[in-house]
């Protein structure tokens, strides 16, 4: 076996194209996973939007607190990546492996606490204000989803395993299964089939659906786990569920509780964007909902990206090559701002048709339309913080992102959206008021995490030069 085969990483390269040779292979089922993923959300906005608009606005509402909760406690559990990437590419299998169970205690007292709050939803339905109608119905689908909720969790774990070793391919298989499983489901339930018995259901169907897909899919991932020989030099079974690990998860926690803040910090910047605009009524929610399923939509090829990108860097750091992890991440984060800007270009000008792919309802089509008038800087700027974060999550540099997080998407993107929205100093322009608000404040609080936290990447960047002359490997000039 040559060097570069044995390499997990692959080799070095030097060049932006090699970069890019380097992050594609990793990218592309990252890619296709998440669009399965998010391609759950999409599937329930469409059927929904067609049941009724109550639906819609409870699947608004259900739908952020649900992120709210899930993203958060699964952002505890991305620490696992880092960790695992750093110990493969230093070619330490077996430690790799042993610190998937610590996860999985991790995740079993999250997934407590998660199934908690979605059984009880009373702090966002009191955010939201919605009508008795709306409310029910949230409650309803978020009880499913608290069924839901461990699965998600589970393979969670699986999902940054996979992802840190290099295997991406094996967690896009089971997404997309568990889409194909989740899109007859949600038709079903959602509008019925009185042949079966099966009544009409709404949104409560869509979470009933989702809760099963989920667990199938973790499932198939044990299964997986067990059967495929790629796994053994991990030695994840043969020993029993190692019992906790106090070290081992302080480290997790040291590393995750920060990742899990600032990843929380960034869903509720947007998801707590529907509970407040729900305040406005059912059609602006339901807009909004429409609008933030497309960039949503948007953002998974900087996702894929970012997480390429620290796969990566973490291997390049764990094999001492810091030289190397300096320009993969650069590379990345160049990458994937100037596809970002290609992107959300064309959404810009195909932004109507688009929408009316959603929706064929006047009202909620024309509270949609202007949401997206900052789409293109909104996506280049979302593509910047989120590849410049990942990669510094490799470095395990996590509590400046936080900080970061915090001043630009509660500060200026969620306090100034409600400010503005709302008309709190009682002379905003009547264009920057109600829903259109929140997006244009947004949009300036991730312009500014993105500069902030790419800037930062940067410095780092510097100071890991500094401290490695030895094995300095300048960039190349003009790349």
């Amino acid at each position: 076996m040559t060097a570069a085969a044995a390499d997990p990483a692959g080799p070095p390269g030097s060049t932006w194209l090699d970069s890019a040779r380097q992050i594609a292979p990793l990218a592309w089922p990252v890619f296709i996973g998440q669009v399965s993923v998010l391609a759950f959300g999409t599937i329930d906005t469409l059927l929904v939007a067609r049941a009724s608009a109550t639906d819609l606005a409870a699947l608004a509402v259900g739908g952020s607190a649900y992120i709210t909760v899930f993203i958060g406690l699964m952002g505890v559990l991305m620490a696992l990546a880092p960790i695992v990437g750093q110990l493969h590419g230093a070619r330490r299998p077996a430690e790799a492996g042993r610190q998937v169970p610590q996860a999985l205690w991790i995740a079993a007292a999250l997934a407590l606490l998660g199934c908690t709050l979605l059984a009880f939803p009373y702090p966002f339905l009191a955010l939201s204000r919605v009508s008795p109608a709306v409310a029910d119905k949230v409650r309803g689908y978020l009880l499913a989803l608290a069924f839901s909720l461990p699965a998600s969790l589970l393979f969670s774990v699986f999902r940054g395993f996979n992802t840190a070793v290099g295997r991406p391919k094996a967690v896009m298989a089971l997404q997309v299964g568990a889409l194909l499983l989740k899109l007859p489901l949600s038709a079903a339930l959602v509008f019925g089939v009185p042949v079966l018995g099966l009544p009409a259901l709404g949104v409560l169907g869509c979470g009933v659906a989702t809760a099963v897909a989920m667990w199938a899919q973790v499932l198939a991932a044990w299964w997986l786990l067990r059967r495929d020989p790629g796994y053994a030099p991990f030695e994840l079974f043969g020993r029993g569920l190692d019992s906790p690990d106090g070290p081992a998860l302080r480290l997790h926690l040291k590393l995750g509780l920060p990742m899990g803040a600032g990843i929380l910090v960034e869903v509720t910047g947007f998801s707590f964007m529907a509970i407040f605009i729900a305040r406005l009524g059912t059609t602006p929610v339901a807009g909004h909902q429409i609008a933030v399923n497309l960039v949503s939509l948007m953002f998974m090829m900087p996702l894929a990206l970012a997480n390429a990108s620290s796969t990566l860097v973490a291997l390049r750091i764990g094999a001492q090559q810091p030289a190397a992890a300096r320009r993969l991440g650069w590379h990345g984060l160049l990458l994937g701002c100037s596809l970002a800007a290609v992107v959300g270009g064309a959404m810009l000008f195909a932004r109507e048709p688009v929408l009316r792919l959603y929706t064929q309802d006047p009202a909620v089509f024309a509270a949609a339309l202007p949401l997206l008038a900052w789409v293109a800087i909104f996506h280049v700027a979302d593509a910047a913080q989120t590849i410049a974060a990942f990669v510094l999550r490799a470095y395990k540099i996590t509590v400046v992102p936080m900080a970061i997080y915090v001043a630009a998407l509660w500060g200026v993107g969620l306090g100034g959206g409600y400010t503005l929205a709302f008309n709190l100093p009682g002379s905003v322009p009547a264009a920057l008021q109600g829903a259109r608000g929140f997006w244009f404040a947004s949009t300036a609080g991730l312009v500014l995490a993105g500069v902030a936290l790419s800037a930062f990447m940067v410095w780092r960047m510097r100071q890991d030069r500094q401290d490695h002359p030895a094995r300095q490997q300048a960039l190349p000039a003009g790349r």
